[in-house]
């Protein structure tokens, strides 16, 4: 591999930002909120209802742990079809704008999404029920690869001098919240309906509430500018590749594979804590579904509340060593985390998911900006999406499978800490082989 990897791009001349009005940025960081908020949203109540019901309803089986993986391999299976949202909106983000392929990513999340509420299941339809489950996962995945890329640079390249991680990670919140937001809508649907009704029906509603966070979040994107950025280089360096991603890999093959190795880290800890943990909680240790769900929606509110500050720190001190403070201490406290499952203590449990989740926020706030900084402008959107894309996909996609897996064979929620920390242990190596970013400017 013969790439440098020694600097960051620099900007000749005036930043197209600077002459961003407070009115536009703020509204410009509301957009890529709550685009990402409903995003993740759709992903988090997928991932909770394959959790909790998926399994038996569109994959009969007479083993608990055959329909649990069945339904965990749907949830994967829209990450492996994020490199494929990385390459169509990416090379539209590139291309014709960040704009238009946000708006398209978020119509196609909601298509997707409401689908999966209103599909037959396995007693009504048969094969057909799980055929259509998958392919309805598909276009999820295509939708998310495009999302996160637009998202942070739509915010970053709007974002005022020394302040473009605060503004990069507004968006980060959206993960969190759409945790929230689901976890909001899932805890009283189980509630009324009990666990009978919600695997009975009940599970829908989440789904289908989709629709109107879709409209509003549609209704907000259309509103905004396009990236000052984009438009700038469109003025000055001519048009986008017409294959981004191809020129991104005869360019920065170096920058490519370290920063998916410096996101991948923070993807299996989120994954693990706000996904599988909800699965293996109660089958494997008996621990109840809503104990669970409180614990992860605790850690997930204290992430939130502290990934701008996060960011600003970053802003101040520089990328890297926010990254690294938050790797070294995910790799630390992994096993003590997945540790306190063993004590079947609500407190506890809640008490050791949110140290992790800040843990976590330290890697995921700052990596908004630091991973768009690895790449000029023209490639950015590719960039940007392909390396938090395909580290969400190896780090998290698969984190339950691989989850499942370990603990078939060593019967103790240490293997999943022992797995995260691993990963966290990859992401330190790699965010110390790259340069720090903080003080380059983006390259038109």
């Amino acid at each position: 591999m013969s790439e440098s990897v020694s600097s960051p791009p620099t900007l000749p001349g005036t930043r197209p930002s600077d002459t961003s009005d407070t009115r536009t940025v703020s509204r410009v960081a509301v957009a890529s909120l709550i685009g990402t908020t409903v995003e993740y949203y759709d992903f988090a109540v997928y991932g909770t209802a394959a959790a909790l019901v998926l399994g038996p309803a569109f994959f009969p089986s007479g083993s608990a742990t055959v329909q649990t993986l069945a339904a965990f391999l749907t949830f994967a299976a829209a990450f492996l079809a994020r490199p494929v949202g990385v390459v169509l909106f990416g090379t539209i983000g590139d291309r014709l704008g960040r704009k238009r392929a946000l708006v398209i990513s978020l119509l196609l999340m909601g298509v997707a999404t409401v689908g999966v509420g209103l599909l037959p299941t396995y007693e009504t339809a048969g094969l057909l029920a799980p055929v259509l489950l998958v392919a309805l996962r598909l276009l999820q995945g295509v939708s998310m690869g495009g999302e996160w890329g637009g998202a942070v640079l739509l915010a970053a390249e709007h974002a005022p001098p020394g302040r473009r991680a605060m503004f990069a990670s507004i968006p980060q919140v959206g993960p969190l919240l759409g945790f929230l937001l689901s976890s909001a809508v899932i805890l009283p649907t189980l509630s009324i309906a009990g666990r009978d009704g919600f695997a009975a029906g009940a599970w829908r509603v989440p789904f289908l509430l989709s629709a109107l966070l879709i409209v509003i979040g549609l209704w907000v994107r259309t509103r905004v500018t396009e990236s000052p950025v984009f438009a700038e280089r469109g003025r000055t360096a001519g048009a986008a590749p017409r294959f981004p991603l191809g020129t991104l890999l005869k360019e920065h093959p170096g920058r490519l594979l370290l920063g998916i190795g410096a996101a991948v880290g923070g993807s299996s800890v989120y994954y693990l804590t706000v996904v599988y943990s909800l699965s293996y909680g109660p089958k494997a240790l008996g621990i109840s579904q809503s104990t669970m769900l409180a614990a992860a929606s605790v850690g997930a509110a204290a992430a939130a509340a502290t990934t701008v500050p996060a960011a600003r720190l970053a802003d101040r001190v520089g990328r890297r060593p926010v990254i690294l403070a938050g790797a070294i201490g995910c790799v630390l406290w992994a096993l003590p985390m997945f540790g306190a499952l063993n004590t079947r203590n609500g407190l506890v449990i809640t008490g050791a998911f949110t140290v992790g989740l800040v843990l976590f926020t330290l890697m995921f706030a700052p990596i908004a900006a630091f991973l768009p900084e690895l790449f000029p402008a023209r490639l950015r959107y590719t960039g940007a999406s392909a390396t938090f894309i395909l580290a969400n996909t190896l780090g998290g996609g698969f984190a339950p499978l691989v989850a499942t897996w370990l603990n078939s064979h060593w019967a103790s929620p240490l293997a999943l800490g022992a797995y995260a920390g691993g990963l966290c242990l990859v992401s330190l190596a790699c965010v110390l082989a790259l340069p720090e970013t903080r003080d380059g400017d983006f390259e038109l």
